[in-house]
């Protein structure tokens, strides 16, 4: 193609895709192939290591391929998919043979995902080729132009569907079943899937100037958020160094994931202003001093999601989950010291040069540690456990509040081992703890409350309306293990027998919950420990309905009402 032909944003490189009529048609087919492979490799009731294997190889492979096959560039993009495809198909292979011996298998693939994900338009952009010397502007094109084309293609099967599925509305009045009978069949709808979906991707990838201007136009709508964004983070940081953080650190549960989530969008439109070069970026200069602001300001916050990960681990120790929190948050982190480095060593003239240059050099880095840490390099289970027992044993944390169900159940097999050990310890409650956990059948999870405070103060608001003293002491280790059950005032009824224990209406406010508790079984940590039975059954709420404060009189009554019935069977709710 002609370089007058291009867009100005437009990159010219090799793996630059032409205007090729049958490219539709070509992606139809591989992508319907694809489909089907991923259909008879996953079509079976048993996740088999060599099944999911062959579905992550058609599933990835074949959509790399779709997105960086060319009509005079093969080869290097049919190396490429298989490559992905292969490495793709090992971790799916590891994850799925591994069984309950490790407990972080989706994070592997997850890993995997976003390292092949990255690589995509380092690989379109020639990095293969270039290495450090790969154009900047040609791999922020196809960041944000195979996105714009994933995002149509998919939108394009949704509506293929919808139309496939109202033909065959159409034709079933004349008893034409055929379609309808296709869609009955899952083979058709992977096959219907791929094929749609590579034609869409198709025709897209061959309107070179279309893609050029809906990136302009999707950057320019992007950066529109980027000053109430920057203007809210000013104000949270301004707002944390006036009352402290100690707010954060009391929402260890939640802060964590707000906060990257604050770090990732401040990443996002600050590229989505600044873009390839400062030609191409918008003349207004409050976008551009927001875009500064929101780039310095991804530091502090993943600065503050650091702290608040790490004093949850301090409160609770490492498990696999907390360090994969903390690889997450060492990579934003990377991004943030990059951006603020880049703003200082630029200055005002030169940082956004400065800031697209790591770009490109922080996605190498992530893609290579998203590639390693789905290798069977790291065991994050037995490095968590190595933790647990240091805990343990130094006394940070008592065998009465150690989580030993979590040994049983969170960390695989290296978890299950310190188990065995911890069930021979001279110490009776260490051992009596493990040996529990040890012969559980289901995951147990713990009924009690992080926050003594906040335990109490949910008994606090529990009044109990019967008289019962086990079905009492069963319903209060509930309540005090539980982060939704009497928040506010609630009021606690017998309602009387049912087939597993005694169904207990729980009423807070204008909602009614029932559980069912057995007083005959013994509560979890007792000997002889049997299954606990706490179920939702059913929940009314209504605006009519009464609120139950702490002085409410509360009562059962007998209700007697009318309700349709057909067949002997009754039909919708009561009425009268």
């Amino acid at each position: 193609m002609s370089d007058t032909t291009l867009e100005p944003d437009a990159p010219d490189t090799g793996s630059m895709p032409e205007d090729w009529s049958l490219r539709p048609w070509a992606l139809a087919v591989l992508l319907g192939i694809a489909a089907l492979g991923v259909h008879l490799a996953s079509d079976s009731a048993d996740d088999e290591p060599w099944r999911m294997a062959l579905t992550a190889f058609f599933f990835f492979g074949g959509g790399v391929l779709a997105f960086t096959l060319d009509r005079d560039y093969l080869i290097p993009p049919a190396i490429f998919a298989g490559l992905s495809g292969l490495v793709m198909a090992g971790i799916a292979w590891r994850a799925t043979s591994a069984s309950d011996y490790y407990s972080d298998e989706a994070f592997w693939v997850a890993a995997g995902a976003l390292a092949v994900t990255l690589s995509l338009p380092l690989f379109q952009s020639g990095f293969h080729h270039k290495r450090f010397k790969t154009s900047y502007a040609d791999t922020h094109y196809f960041v944000w132009t195979d996105a714009i084309c994933g995002a149509g293609a998919l939108a394009f099967t949704g509506l293929s569907w919808a139309v496939i599925a109202m033909l065959a509305e159409l034709f079933e009045l004349l008893q034409i079943t055929l379609l309808s009978d296709l869609l009955n069949q899952e083979w058709f709808g992977w096959v219907f899937s791929g094929v749609a979906f590579g034609a869409a991707l198709g025709v897209l990838r061959n309107q070179l100037k279309i893609l050029s201007t809906l990136k302009s136009v999707v950057l320019l709508v992007l950066s529109l958020l980027a000053i109430p964004l920057a203007i809210a983070l000013v104000l949270f940081l301004l707002a944390m160094i006036v009352s402290g953080p100690d707010v954060l650190w009391e929402a260890t549960r939640s802060a964590t994931p707000v906060l990257l989530a604050c770090a990732v969008g401040a990443f996002v439109l600050t590229n989505a202003v600044i873009r390839d070069d400062d030609a191409d970026m918008s003349g207004s200069k409050i976008l551009r001093w927001a875009a500064l602001v929101l780039a310095l300001c991804i530091l502090p916050l993943t600065v503050f999601a650091a702290v608040s990960v790490g004093a949850r681990i301090a409160q609770h120790g490492l498990s696999p989950e907390r360090i994969w929190a903390l690889v997450s948050i060492g990579v934003a982190t990377a991004f943030g010291i990059a951006y603020f480095a880049a703003v200082v060593r630029g200055r005002m003239a030169g940082w956004r040069d400065a800031l697209r240059r790591s770009n490109l050099h922080l996605a190498v880095i992530v893609t290579g540690i998203a590639l390693l840490l789905a290798m069977p390099v790291f065991d994050f289970a037995a490095i968590s456990t190595r933790d647990q027992l240091s805990r343990l044993k130094s006394n940070v944390v008592s065998a009465e509040d150690f989580d030993f169900s979590a040994l049983r159940w969170d960390f695989g097999e290296a978890g299950r081992t310190a188990l065995n050990q911890l069930a021979k310890s001279e110490d009776d409650a260490v051992a009596k703890g493990a040996k529990t956990a040890l012969a559980e059948e289901y995951r147990q999870y713990r009924h009690v409350s992080e926050d003594k405070d906040e335990k109490q103060e949910r008994l606090a608001n529990l009044r109990i309306d019967f008289d019962n003293p086990a079905l009492a002491e069963r319903l209060e280790y509930h309540v005090g293990g539980s982060r939704w059950m009497c928040s506010d005032a609630c009021v606690a009824l017998d309602t009387g027998r049912v087939e597993r224990g005694h169904r207990i209406a729980l009423i807070q406010g204008r909602h009614v919950s029932f559980v069912v508790l057995d007083p005959a079984k013994p509560l979890p940590g007792e000997e002889q420990q049997d299954e606990v039975f706490i179920d939702e059954v059913e929940s009314a709420e209504a605006e009519e309905a009464g609120e139950v404060t702490a002085t409410s009189q509360v009562e059962i009554r007998e209700y007697r009402g009318r309700q349709i019935y057909v067949d002997g069977k009754p039909v919708g709710d009561p009425f009268d």
